[in-house]
């Protein structure tokens, strides 16, 4: 079985099932018998495809008079994907596609993809440029002002950079920065309300922290604590994580116990799409304020559990506006016993009375973040 092969056979079955793709894919390649080269062709030309699905399908539309059925659409979009959006040459970009092609349909992928690698393009939007709903660029250009939004979507566009911590965790720069401003020390009693996989939570106990890292997801406090064993083997210390099945709505811990509460919140993720291909074309616009109405309440509950003069803080690896100051405003104006701590400095930029790290400003995820000390 050929690379391209498993990526159309991928790539018909996810959209077939509606699953995520890195769910079905994983599968895939391990049944594919293909050697770590032609894996890593494969995930690539599956998450480059989907990323870049609108833009595709305006390359070949142009040369359609009906909608293909599923399977040849999905042979046109990895034909186009590598025409137009890799480097391989265009006569083994169509004459690889074509022979992985259901016979039946090989002849009209084979004349469209020809046409397309021919003629010239003129995109009508940034939206179909990039491949976003219009929604995301409109929402970002105005949240960031239109260079910073196209500059934020045209990183996410790219694959990213595995980045991985000295104790083996694999895990973005932009979540390691959020926990080196955290500056927690040894012995402190941190909580993590929303705290899975345990990227984080794992960090903070390299530093000495006592961490309970909670979730309301019992399968998902499991991945904490297989992570958590995970990188406690490779690393000579007495921190600790203690993973903890917790609604962070109803946090049920003592008032005034953190010496610090991270409140990691569920949110859209538009800063970290590049590691979610199909994320783009899942959230909507209506989540966006449903999301932020959770952070409120998540980050208002939480807030109980910060001790005198300890710190809160609030992250989202997103860059909407109303996931990220306006969630903050609101909560400093209704919780006046906390005061903002100053954000950290470049590559972060300053956001309100936080900080916002764009994906371009550091080659990294998107992220937000945001610090109060409980007034003594």
């Amino acid at each position: 079985m050929t690379a391209r092969k498993v990526a159309l056979d991928a790539l018909v079955e996810i959209e077939a099932t509606n699953a995520y793709a890195n769910l079905k894919l994983g599968p895939l390649l391990e049944r594919s018998g293909l050697d770590e080269r032609d894996r890593r062709l494969v995930t690539e030309l599956v998450y480059g495809t989907i990323r870049r699905q609108r833009s595709v399908d305006y390359l070949v539309d142009r040369f359609l008079v009906d909608s293909p059925p599923p399977a040849a659409r999905a042979a046109l979009r990895l034909g186009a994907y590598q025409l137009r959006l890799t480097d391989i040459p265009d006569h083994a970009a169509v004459a690889a596609t074509v022979d992985v092609t259901p016979k039946r349909f090989r002849g009209l992928v084979n004349a469209v993809l020809r046409k397309v690698a021919k003629s010239a393009v003129e995109w009508p939007d940034d939206g179909t440029r990039l491949s976003y709903p219009d929604w995301i660029v409109d929402r970002l250009c105005t949240d960031l002002g239109d260079e910073a939004a196209i500059d934020a979507l045209e990183t996410m566009n790219r694959a990213p950079e595995v980045t991985v911590r000295d104790d083996g965790y694999t895990q973005d720069r932009s979540s390691q920065r959020v926990v080196e401003a955290l500056g927690v020390r040894p012995g402190q009693l941190v909580v993590d309300v929303c705290a899975a996989p345990g990227g984080k939570a794992t960090a903070m106990a390299t530093f000495g922290a006592r961490v309970v890292a909670a979730d309301f997801r019992p399968r998902r406090v499991g991945l904490i604590a297989s992570n958590a064993q995970r990188v406690a083997a490779g690393r000579a210390s007495d921190a600790s994580v203690w993973p903890v099945v917790a609604d962070a709505r109803r946090p049920p811990f003592r008032s005034a116990c953190a010496d610090v509460v991270l409140v990691d919140a569920p949110c859209s993720g538009l800063g970290v799409l590049r590691r979610r291909p199909d994320a783009r074309w899942r959230v909507s616009e209506r989540d966006v304020a449903e999301l932020a109405e959770m952070q409120g309440a998540i980050l208002a509950s939480s807030s109980d559990l910060v001790a005198d003069g300890a710190l809160l803080a609030y992250s989202v690896c997103t860059l909407t506006a109303a996931e990220t100051t306006g969630v903050a405003e609101a909560f400093a104006a209704e919780h006046p016993e906390f005061e903002p701590v100053a954000p950290p400095g470049d590559p972060w930029q300053r956001w309100g009375t936080g900080a916002l790290l764009l994906p371009q400003a550091d080659d990294s995820d998107g992220m937000a973040l945001f610090l109060w000390r409980r007034r003594p």
